[in-house]
């Protein structure tokens, strides 16, 4: 497995998301979750599976309509690496305060 040359917020975005489910994520539906667009969210993918930090498989289910979707999952080494990095990256960013309630 190969460290990240960099970690930007799309990526700690879906890492953030392969490691909130133990089952393998389709694409589109890791797009949807992060909101970032499919321009940002493949090439990611490819680049984390050529780091060897996720693989990818086709779901074979059959009884689904509509094309085959390309299945992406953390490999154990990817999400220990994964777990780290999300760590350094959120605790390298300031907090966001909330909002304060509006009283009166």
């Amino acid at each position: 497995m190969e460290p990240l040359a960099r970690l930007g917020r799309a990526t700690v975005d879906v890492l953030v998301e392969l490691l909130a489910d133990d089952r393998p994520r389709w694409g589109l539906e890791l797009i949807k979750a992060t909101g970032r667009p499919s321009g940002t969210v493949y090439p990611l993918l490819d680049r984390l599976e050529q780091a060897g930090w996720v693989t990818s498989s086709w779901d074979d289910d059959a009884g689904r309509r509509g094309p085959r979707r390309r299945l992406y999952a953390l490999t154990p080494d990817g999400a220990a690496a994964a777990r780290a990095a999300v760590r350094r990256a959120t605790s390298a960013r300031p907090a966001r305060l909330a909002p304060r309630p509006v009283t009166g």
